[in-house]
């Protein structure tokens, strides 16, 4: 109801702002200029910050055929896509970057198979690491295996560590080609407490169309009187959220006292996802606010002045009318680790005013933006789509914060209880005796955690993830789709 309902307000936002246009705005884009034309006019009506962007001002072009002769300056898309954004990571380091996060894609299906966790995968979860004193040698180790992935057939665990794609060291400058490719061969790798080095065994692997089921593992662990739920969940993908209730129903019906929920690999998704999950672990409180949506100017003065309620996103009761299964819980332990972003951060700051929010890890990402999908269409939606290309935009439109205003954490989310991951001890996941869960069961039980020996040698500095690699496909917090009703012109 709220989509609807914040479709049909924005329909008349586009007379609301073009109260200046004159008659010839209304000449057409060359036929070569329809993916510019569509990246500058999203932009310049969703983009987050566009009015910091010059070249996206209402009036930095007096007509269409001003754009037009601004837009032939870029032959490819993505050059001007990058270059309409205000101080993106790709030109700025991460530290004075502003923009991290927006992207761009030449075929908006395999964007929307990703938003739903289907992708071209062979089931291998890996972080990459610089190796011991090199800047540009890496060292990947596995995270986890996707079930019913080519990967899952082959002889490739948890804790496994590769150094090379196909006899090839990878590096720096390498690895996306290595390891974009349909199919590779690993070179696996030893890790003797000093030194890195390759052990002479090889896995074959190869990517297939893959649906992965963010609910990994959903299981009951008990101690003394406590009966410790544990969930670890990769991916707040919608089409899942079914399955996500029907694992809190199994939880709840054996009666767990506590709960764990294990977002360390979880890039974010579905900001209705994250509002549905955090009612599940609770459920007191339907209907106050979780998260507050903040957008441009532009926009976020139209929701203000004519729906303030659009803007906030509250805790629920049901999904398309299924009632949820909540626990009612007044305290989650949450782990983390510097991989979780945006949505899962969403989870973790959209419920701290209301429980008592045990972090347990690293630091979280810091992405407090959302974003939406934008088709070339009248609306930016996919209805009536343009047919002669399949480009389409993920650019950040909103932050978010939660009910009491606080969403200032791009240095990421700081944990309550420090625990990182070793490459030497990386356990089983699900395990009690896992590092981070038994910190949580030790936080949970008053017992003694099991210390982790924080060897520096062991402590890898990370490079990237196979989530993050991906183009910002799995790292991402956005709305199912874009609001309805805004109709292309030139401002």
């Amino acid at each position: 109801m709220k989509t609807i309902l914040r479709s049909l307000l924005l329909l008349f936002v586009l007379a609301f702002s073009l109260q200046s246009c004159e008659d010839q705005d209304d000449v057409a884009p060359a036929s070569d200029l329809q993916i510019n034309d569509f990246i500058w006019k999203g932009l310049n009506q969703y983009y987050l910050w566009q009015a910091d962007v010059p070249n996206l001002a209402d009036d930095r072009f007096a007509n269409q055929e001003a754009l037009n002769s601004f837009l032939r300056g870029y032959s490819e898309p993505e050059n001007l896509f990058q270059d309409l954004l205000n101080k993106p990571i790709s030109k700025y380091p991460k530290g004075e970057a502003v923009d991290r996060f927006s992207w761009i894609v030449d075929d908006y299906t395999v964007l929307e198979q990703e938003l739903q966790g289907t992708s071209k995968n062979d089931g291998v979860d890996f972080r990459l690491s610089y190796k011991p004193n090199s800047t540009t040698d890496l060292v990947g180790y596995v995270r986890y295996i996707i079930p019913n992935s080519d990967a899952a057939t082959k002889d490739i665990k948890r804790g496994d560590l590769f150094t090379g794609v196909n006899g090839t060291q990878l590096t720096v400058s390498n690895y996306q080609t290595l390891l974009n490719a349909d199919s590779y061969t690993l070179n696996m790798a030893t890790y003797n407490g000093t030194t890195i080095n390759t052990n002479g065994k090889t896995v074959a692997l190869t990517k297939t169309t893959l649906d992965e089921n963010p609910i990994l593992i959903n299981k009951v662990i008990v101690s003394g009187s406590h009966k410790i739920g544990y969930m670890m969940y990769n991916g707040f993908y919608a089409n899942y959220d079914v399955q996500l209730n029907n694992a809190f129903g199994q939880l709840a019906a054996q009666g767990i006292t506590d709960f764990v929920l294990d977002l360390r690999y979880n890039g974010g998704g579905s900001i209705q996802t994250a509002t549905r999950l955090a009612s599940m672990i609770t459920g007191q409180f339907k209907d106050k606010i979780f998260a507050k949506e903040k957008w441009n100017a532009k926009v976020n003065a139209y929701f203000e002045t004519e729906d303030p309620e659009s803007l906030n996103n509250r805790f629920v009761d049901n999904i398309s009318g299924t009632a949820l299964n909540s626990l009612r819980l007044s305290k989650v332990y949450i782990l983390t680790s510097s991989g979780t972003a945006s949505a899962s951060e969403l989870v973790i700051n959209g419920l701290a005013p209301y429980v008592t929010v045990v972090q347990i890890g690293d630091y979280t990402v810091g992405k407090n933006v959302g974003s939406i999908t934008l088709y070339d269409s009248e609306t930016f939606t996919k209805t009536k789509v343009n047919p002669n290309h399949k480009y389409a935009m993920q650019p950040l439109v909103l932050k978010i914060v939660n009910a009491n205003d606080f969403g200032e954490y791009t240095n990421g989310l700081q944990p309550t209880y420090t625990q990182l991951e070793y490459i030497s001890n990386l356990g089983v996941l699900g395990d009690a005796s896992e590092p981070l869960l038994n910190t949580a069961i030790a936080n949970i039980t008053g017992g003694t955690a099991k210390k982790v020996q924080q060897d520096r040698g062991e402590a890898l500095r990370t490079f990237i993830d196979a989530k993050a690699m991906s183009g910002g496909f799995r790292n991402q917090m956005y709305l199912e789709k874009a609001p309805e009703g805004l109709l292309r012109s030139l401002k």
